[in-house]
């Protein structure tokens, strides 16, 4: 079983920036893909970006293109998501995601987090 918990959401001002962490149990961190997902009141949760378990692929959502970072630390157990130049369409539940398969898809996903708010004011 793999378990994940966000943290480091939080309010903050259009332009600014945060990092999101993402902390998974279990020894076989590396065989899974991680992703970040997002979901805004009344829409359907929508993929972010993904890396691969060595961190030698990466993709993101165009929207979010130029803006965010993912990475991983396999040491650590860890994802990350850097959230630069943050803009109010960004305001959303974010929730990190591992799974088997590289994939951009909510169904490539089995193991989820409980998700952590992100709200950007203008």
């Amino acid at each position: 079983q793999v378990q994940l918990v966000e943290s480091g959401g939080g309010l903050v001002q259009a332009g600014g920036s945060l990092r999101l962490s993402c902390a998974a149990s279990g020894r076989t961190f590396s065989m899974y893909t991680m992703a970040w997902f997002r979901q805004a009141p009344g829409k359907e949760r929508e993929f972010v970006a993904r890396i691969t378990g060595t961190g030698g692929s990466t993709l993101y959502a165009d929207s979010v293109k130029g803006r965010f970072t993912i990475s991983r630390d396999n040491a650590k157990n860890t994802v990350y998501l850097q959230m630069n130049s943050l803009k109010p369409e960004d305001t959303a539940v974010y929730y990190c995601a591992a799974g088997p398969v590289i994939s951009r898809s909510v169904t490539g996903y089995p193991y989820w987090g409980q998700g952590t708010q992100v709200t950007v004011s203008s």
